[in-house]
């Protein structure tokens, strides 16, 4: 029995731990997630029906589960087919036009790669073919993309690919939209309407928008019609696959499909309801006024009287993206090494001062205001690290900014689920070969930037966006080579580090002398004890 209250089982797959206590699950000190926690307990039941382990004599050669008692497995067909006739009534008609959808789709797809002559590897074809269908499944690639370590590499990093851009809808579709659900004239709320939209993707579009009354300029966020139908619809025939799937294969069980299907769901469904993200950005409001970092950040406000579950109202932030170097200089005079360690500082503290994290600090998300502040954006996608987990991250950054790689090695062990007999050497060597990569890949964007110093800022868009792919395989690196040392890392964790990539790129833009993990105006220490939840 270990302190972290788990027991290791040597007969069980490679890095699996059986928890000895609840309510809650962890390994290593890590809280996992309800996806996580499952895929755990379908392991260590499937390695316990399959006899005394799910192995051989060896420990090292999988045995499939023996066959099923046929009454036992008719029973279950029975209950599977129960269950499909229950969705399909619940679906009806709107299943029906969904299926029509989808084969269209896939006949447009098929149409596109006779004309070609040629066929891409698969992992692009499913992603078109994502694209194509929509919603549901552009939010499904893009789980993909966010979770290395349940899908394979070449999936993983084609699916960073995948566009979450859709043609609008008109403004007439928007406009009952938003009668509706304020059940009233927009014209009682809104003086001016742009019908032209900021942005359209996947479940929402944004439109620009001036108050009646106090002429405040907002942004409107409009569900797109049909959408939640589309995806309740299409995530009940996703989950029905992966019944079938795991029913005709039952060794599949063991990966717990169904299990990861159902939370795939219940994150597009938070997704699509505004007020959960209302909520997220109300949270790290309160946030930045208990703490001070209001003089140094901030978000929109969101006006919950014109909100609703499909439709949210909120304050329009205006300014220049934290990537763009020269606009920055031109809106304000503070020194764009100056707001960055603004941004850096205001982040930190909120992984441990808020109640969830901004998970998705993209060039797009984050402002520079005139005022100097940076302006956080955006959020439909957080994070939360735990108190335990966090010392270990603190240890984790305190090596960074000392290229002290064995203790960074068992930082890393700490966070994610482990054997017991990890290589700490091994790992620290091939962290080191990481971080020598990362330092390279660095160097080429500072020469980018002093290209920008000459003029114009279609250079740095370039560099970044050949950046960002870089970014996306570094972040898969650093994953497989923990897995290569059977140190698996949590997904909150997985979001935490590419967000930290994300800062490292804007400091070779912005900042490209400032050393961010040693530099005593940045605080990534002692913030448990300083901003940590109560």
């Amino acid at each position: 029995v270990r302190d972290a209250g788990v027991v290791v089982c040597p007969r069980l797959p490679k890095h699996v731990q059986i928890p000895v206590a609840r309510p809650s699950m962890r390994i290593n000190g890590v809280f996992l997630n309800g996806m996580e926690e499952r895929r755990v307990a379908s392991m260590v039941t499937h390695a316990q029906a399959s006899g005394s382990s799910g192995y051989g004599a060896t420990g090292n050669t999988y045995s499939p589960p023996p066959p099923q008692d046929p009454a036992k497995r008719a029973q279950q067909l029975n209950e599977l087919l129960q269950e499909t006739l229950q969705i399909s009534i619940q679906t009806g008609p709107k299943g029906f036009f969904r299926g029509l959808q989808a084969a269209d789709a896939v006949l447009s797809l098929t149409r596109e790669y006779l004309t070609k002559g040629t066929l891409d590897p698969p992992e692009v074809v499913l992603r078109k073919l994502f694209e194509k269908l929509g919603s549901t499944y552009i939010k499904l690639g893009q789980f993909i993309a966010s979770s290395p370590s349940l899908f394979p590499d070449e999936y993983v990093m084609e699916f960073q690919k995948c566009l979450d851009s859709t043609d609008a809808v008109p403004f007439s579709q928007i406009r009952s939209s938003i009668e509706k659900e304020l059940q009233r004239p927009i014209t009682d709320i809104f003086s001016f309407i742009d019908e032209t939209p900021l942005a359209t993707a996947s479940v929402a579009q944004v439109h620009a928008a001036v108050l009646r009354g106090s002429n405040k300029e907002v942004v409107i966020k409009v569900l797109k019609p049909g959408v939640e139908d589309i995806l309740t619809t299409d995530m009940a025939f996703v989950y029905l696959f992966s019944r079938f799937l795991e029913f005709i294969q039952p060794d599949l069980s063991r990966l717990s499909l169904t299990a990861i299907i159902g939370d795939v769901r219940a994150s597009m469904m938070e997704e699509v309801d505004f007020h959960k993200e209302a909520q997220h950005i109300q949270e790290f409001s309160t946030f930045l006024d208990a703490t001070g970092f209001r003089s140094q950040a901030t978000c929109p406000y969101v006006y919950p009287q014109f909100s609703s579950k499909r439709v949210m109202v909120m304050e329009r932030l205006k300014g220049a993206a934290l990537v763009d170097y020269n606009a920055i200089r031109s809106i304000t005079t503070k020194d764009p090494e100056t707001v960055l360690v603004s941004a850096l500082n205001t982040w930190f503290a909120s992984v441990m001062g808020a109640s969830t994290f901004h998970a998705d600090v993209h060039a797009g998300n984050l402002m520079v205001l005139p005022d100097g502040r940076v302006g956080f954006l955006d959020f439909g996608i957080v994070g939360r690290i735990s108190p335990v987990t966090w010392r270990a991250v603190e240890m984790l950054l305190q090596s960074l900014a000392t290229a002290d790689y064995e203790t960074m090695a068992r930082a890393l062990a700490t966070i994610g689920a482990c054997d017991e007999d990890v290589s700490y050497d091994a790992f620290a060597r091939d962290l080191e070969s990481f971080f020598v990569e990362l330092e390279q890949i660095n160097t080429n964007v500072v020469i980018s930037n002093d290209r920008l110093n000459g003029g114009g800022n279609a250079t740095v868009s370039a560099a970044l966006e050949v950046d960002q792919t870089q970014l996306n395989r570094l972040f898969l690196n650093l994953v497989r080579i923990g897995e290569t040392h059977g140190v698996r890392f949590p997904r909150e964790f997985g979001l935490f580090l590419k967000q930290l990539l994300y800062f490292d790129r804007y400091t070779r833009i912005l900042a490209p002398q400032l050393q961010v993990l040693s530099d005593e105006r940045i605080r990534t220490t002692n913030l448990s004890s300083q901003y940590g939840r109560r």
